[in-house]
């Protein structure tokens, strides 16, 4: 049974960025989102993503480093939010 909150993520990664060539079915728990051959997201994307995930999930991503952490794939990035919105820290 599919992760709830990676297929979210999927949806909104697909939406935010304008990924009219992919579904978010297609995209991988796994797979990296950025320097992937299938996705080839940029810095750009990445403002826009992290943009749209602090928004809707009530984050705060700070650094680049750790937007580059949390964007590693869906499922890091699932697990990311997880774990700042149960009060952790990474």
């Amino acid at each position: 049974m599919p992760d709830p909150l990676c297929t979210r993520l999927k949806v909104l990664i697909v939406e935010t960025l304008k990924l009219d060539d992919i579904r978010p079915e297609d995209i991988p728990d796994d797979e990296s989102l950025f320097g992937s051959p299938h996705f080839g997201l940029d810095s750009i994307d990445a403002l826009e993503l992290v943009l749209r995930l602090e928004k809707e999930f009530g984050l705060k991503i700070g650094s680049s480093e750790e937007s580059r952490r949390a964007l590693a794939s869906v499922a890091g990035l699932a697990a990311y939010i997880r774990a700042h919105q149960s009060g952790s820290s990474p």
